[in-house]
């Protein structure tokens, strides 16, 4: 089970303006090509993290998880440190979008530069 969890709308002002762009579900689904309970397994296998949107409760995935249509190849492995580290999938939303000097850079975009080993390395020491 993936631990999205309802935010206030505090929290989510916070993320979007650290996001930017979401991507839905059902449009997961498209992209992929795939049946929608397939994306739902996605989630739960920790494929991708979501958050609730507070205003209408429809979950949302950042757009930035998918590259070239596909998921993000080094995400999986990275939520899974962030989760042994008992992030929230909105804390680890925050962490990934959020600048971290010593990368340089949001961990997300060094993700997509296939810089995965920095990245959970200090997911890693997160969790101490």
């Amino acid at each position: 089970m993936n631990p999205s969890s309802d935010i206030s709308t505090e929290t989510f002002a916070e993320l979007d303006s650290l996001v930017r762009e979401w991507t839905y579900l059902p449009d997961i689904a498209e992209t992929l090509d795939i049946q929608i309970t397939k994306v739902h397994r996605m989630m739960d296998q920790g494929e991708f993290l979501e958050v609730r949107r507070p205003e209408d409760g429809i979950r949302v995935v950042p757009a930035e998880f998918l590259v070239n249509g596909q998921p993000l190849n080094a995400l999986k492995g990275t939520i899974a440190v962030l989760r042994d580290a008992r992030f929230t999938d909105a804390e680890a939303i925050r962490w990934l979008f959020t600048a971290d000097e010593s990368l340089p850079g949001r961990p997300v975009d060094a993700l997509r530069d296939g810089r995965k080993t920095e990245v959970r390395r200090r997911a890693q020491a997160l969790g101490w």
